[in-house]
């Protein structure tokens, strides 16, 4: 929310410095997030003076350049150099000594120095439009009115607009402060709780009413939606002469980043940002039938907004229709072009309403119209302002665009909203806040915030809640009012603070997922964080009716939740490799959302890894090394390690995107599928290089995780044995088949199998390779015997006799 400081200050019955009103509206919960000065032209002609020509002479050196003398006022006249075309003697002139900066409407700004241009000493510049931020012409010196005095200062003549403005913080629910005089409502109320000296209180602006037009033009109203309607104000204005706002409202429009358009927006946002009440200008002469209808139309009826688009109607979607039943408008959103404010209006209806939060909220977001009105009236707009809103800008109109009202106000209000009543006592307020507030306090902030009193004794109260406090509703939050109206500062800190512990959960997954987090990036992976909404081209191997597709897309790629990590991870390596970044380890945690019926949804964490390029860079002494399947692998069995997982089995297996893959299962449970990307899916990321991917299902894996963190393991006291074998085997098995046949061999002394040589060769005999195997045993309460490990050797060689039909080599 933006606030302009001079805006702001009309509304004030004081006029506090822009500092302190930051202090004053952090302390209300208005939090400033920036201060910052606004000036209508840069540098607000600081240092410019106006200047007389006294005399004009051919440059000796340049056809193009002009000697002259120009007395500014102050002693002796300058030589300037000039390049303009049009300069003459007599002139008056804007001028920029030496010393002065100009900011022009493009470029860098420029400090005047003393220059020798072609031979001549040049004392300061006369200057353009586009030169001092006034305009965008170019094509001379600016020339001003001849009776202006030389000495002058440019910034007296012009009298730039120069401001504060602060960007606020606005939590949602303070739509009360959506606006100057909601925001300077909390300050007065601020003042009166602080400062003892007077009574404050918002100072309304004066509204002098136009006098009426000589032809009176009615245009009724019928509201068929009162539910999503339930108060209408409109008033017809004729005379109207559209053209520019006055430069004094343009700027503070622009000071808030509200671009100026003509004076019938102008003052409708104007009065938006003064009230927070939205108003919407129609062209009278569109208005078929005499008359406005407030109601819905069937859905897919098309409606042309004021931004030139065609967008079908929701049948959710209120509507402001004329008396045929044309659209003029999707209420409280957006206008219709056929309707809008053009140059040639002469008489406008202009609207003051109020619309159910809910529907202009769905509406909003459907036709993703994001407008200034939309935001308000889905926070929950001041019903009660409407009226007045109507009659400040039908007043400002009669003031700046000679318009006359036609018509009188019509107010349709059948029901009348009531007000919100809420009964708390003082030992409550005390209790909730922690600090003894004195009753005359907590009745002198609720009045200066607009509650009324309406019954209290000695122990509560009961008090009437304010239009504009639409998220007041409970005890709570009148207690939170008064806490930030006599400032959260005051609430005093006790000298000791009593907490229950809560037990801790095992395992603490966020602690788990830091430590696998720290030792992929410590080893020289990035991590990154994809959008999980994504394009549903990515999925046409899939059944549609499983992905989870989006009902308000924002684009028409964007469609659908993500069904996979392995695309919107590719989507990022090819934006890498576009840029010649092309040896990449990413690694994300994310999730996946699965359609499984009817209002039934899954959605699935995972860790992800993604490695592509080269794995050691090219030197002098080692070759440049690929990534490859068993460099993917040994990260994945290093976080493995790292979780205590127990007994992680390998498998191949056939799944989309990858070729070739494989799973890594413990307990039964899969918990991770690892392989290469295949070229299909590489070719519809345009990927020339080979990328390697692993998927860990990571709520899986918590399941698989001790409940209880071993810290430490003791260091062994004795020695382990290591025992080699060869085995003759057929080609066809692997060694996951030689680990899981060992496996059988039930002991607890097997630490570790590892595959050290691999021979193939026609003397072993056809089909068949040969493994040799090295066999790690330890016993951690004693060292093992000759007799011990020869027992389980044999143990092992007849397990693999028996399951593989090995042979043993001699």
């Amino acid at each position: 929310m933006t606030i302009s400081y001079n805006w702001l200050c009309d509304y004030l019955p004081v006029k506090p410095a822009p500092e302190e009103l930051s202090v004053i509206l952090t302390a209300v919960g208005l939090e400033v997030e920036s201060l910052e000065r606004f000036e209508s032209v840069k540098g607000s002609l600081e240092g410019l003076v106006i200047g007389e020509v006294l005399s004009v002479e051919k440059h000796p050196n340049a056809d193009k350049l002009r000697l002259t003398k120009v007395n500014i006022g102050n002693g002796e006249p300058l030589s300037i150099v000039c390049g303009a075309p049009n300069v003459a003697a007599g002139q008056k002139v804007v001028v920029a000594p030496i010393g002065a900066t100009i900011y022009p409407s493009s470029g860098e700004p420029l400090t005047m120095k003393k220059a020798k241009i072609r031979g001549e000493e040049s004392y300061g510049m006369i200057c353009a439009e586009d030169e001092i931020g006034l305009g965008d012409s170019h094509d001379g010196i600016l020339v001003l009115d001849a009776s202006l005095q030389p000495g002058l200062t440019a910034r007296e003549l012009f009298q730039p607009a120069e401001d504060w403005v602060f960007e606020i913080g606005l939590t949602p629910n303070h739509m009360d402060a959506m606006s100057h005089m909601g925001v300077a409502r909390d300050i007065c109320a601020w003042l009166n709780n602080h400062e003892h000296t007077q009574i404050y209180q918002v100072r309304r602006p004066g509204i002098h009413a136009a006098s009426p037009a000589a032809q009176p033009r009615e245009t009724g109203v019928e509201v068929k939606n009162t539910e999503a309607c339930p108060r209408y104000c409109g008033q017809t204005v004729t005379g109207i002469k559209v053209g520019p706002s006055p430069s004094w409202m343009q700027h503070r429009l622009q000071a808030i980043g509200v671009r100026p358009i003509n004076n019938i927006v102008d003052i409708t946002n104007y009065v938006l940002h003064e009230t927070g009440q939205p108003l919407h200008a129609f062209d009278a002469a569109e208005i078929k039938g005499g008359k406005v209808i407030i109601q819905n139309l069937p859905a897919g009826t098309p409606f042309t907004t004021l931004d030139g688009k065609e967008r079908k109607l929701d049948a959710g979607d209120l509507m402001i229709c004329d008396g045929e039943n044309n659209p003029l408008c999707i209420a409280g959103v957006f206008g219709g072009i056929q309707s809008g404010v053009k140059e040639t209006t002469t008489e406008i209806f202009l609207e003051s309403a109020f619309f159910s939060a809910t529907g202009i909220r769905k509406s909003s977001v459907r036709h993703g119209l994001r407008t200034d009105a939309a935001v308000r009236f889905e926070k929950g707009a001041d019903i009660s302002m409407a009226p007045f809103a109507l009659e400040r800008a039908v007043a400002l109109m009669g003031e700046l665009a000679h318009g006359a009202p036609a018509s009188g106000v019509t107010d349709t209000y059948p029901s009348p909203a009531p007000q919100n009543s809420v009964a708390l006592s003082y030992q409550y307020i005390n209790t909730l806040s922690g600090h003894q507030y004195a009753p005359d306090k907590v009745k002198n902030i609720l009045c200066s915030l607009g509650f009324t009193i309406q019954s209290e004794d000695e122990a509560q109260l009961r008090v009437a809640v304010p239009y504009h406090k639409t998220d007041i509703s409970i005890p709570a939050d009148i207690v939170e009012e008064v806490m930030r109206i006599d400032g959260l500062d005051n609430i005093p800190i006790p000298p000791l603070v009593n907490m229950a512990p809560s037990p801790q959960e095992q395992p603490d997954k966020e602690r788990v997922k830091e430590k696998i987090a720290d030792y992929l990036a410590a080893n020289g992976f990035s991590e990154i964080f994809t959008n999980s909404i994504t394009n549903s081209q990515y999925y046409t191997h899939l059944e549609q009716e499983g992905l989870v597709k989006m009902i308000n897309n924002l684009s028409a790629e964007l469609d659908v939740m993500r069904p996979s990590m392995l695309e919107t991870g590719l989507e990022r390596i090819a934006y890498n490799l576009n840029r010649r970044n092309e040896d990449l380890l990413f690694f994300e945690f994310g999730k996946t959302y699965i359609r499984e019926g009817a209002g039934k949804y899954t959605e699935t964490e995972h860790l992800s890894l993604y490695l592509t390029g080269q794995k050691r860079p090219e030197s002098w002494m080692f070759k440049a090394a690929p990534v490859d399947f068993y460099y993917l692998k040994g990260y994945v069995q290093n976080i493995l390690q790292r979780l205590a997982l127990p007994s992680p089995q390998m498998t191949a297996v056939s799944t989309h995107g990858l070729q070739p893959a494989f799973e890594i299962s413990v307990n039964g449970a899969v918990i991770a599928v690892l392989g290469a990307v295949d070229n299909q899916q590489l070719k519809t990321f345009d990927i020339k290089q080979a990328v390697w991917y692993a998927d860990f299902y990571w709520a899986t894996i918590l399941q698989q995780l001790q409940t209880k963190e071993a810290f430490y393991e003791e260091i062994p006291k004795f020695p382990a044995v290591r025992r080699d074998l060869a085995l003759v085997l057929d080609r066809q098995v692997s060694f996951a088949a030689v680990e899981a046949a060992a496996r059988t061999v039930k002991t607890s002394l097997l630490q570790h199998i590892n595959l050290f040589d691999v021979f193939e060769s026609e003397k072993l005999g056809a089909g068949k390779k040969s493994y040799a195997i090295s066999f790690t045993f330890q016993d951690k309460q004693k060292t093992l015997t000759d007799q011990e490990t020869d027992a389980l050797m044999n143990k092992l060689v007849k397990a693999f006799e028996t399951q593989l039909q090995a042979e043993i080599r001699k």
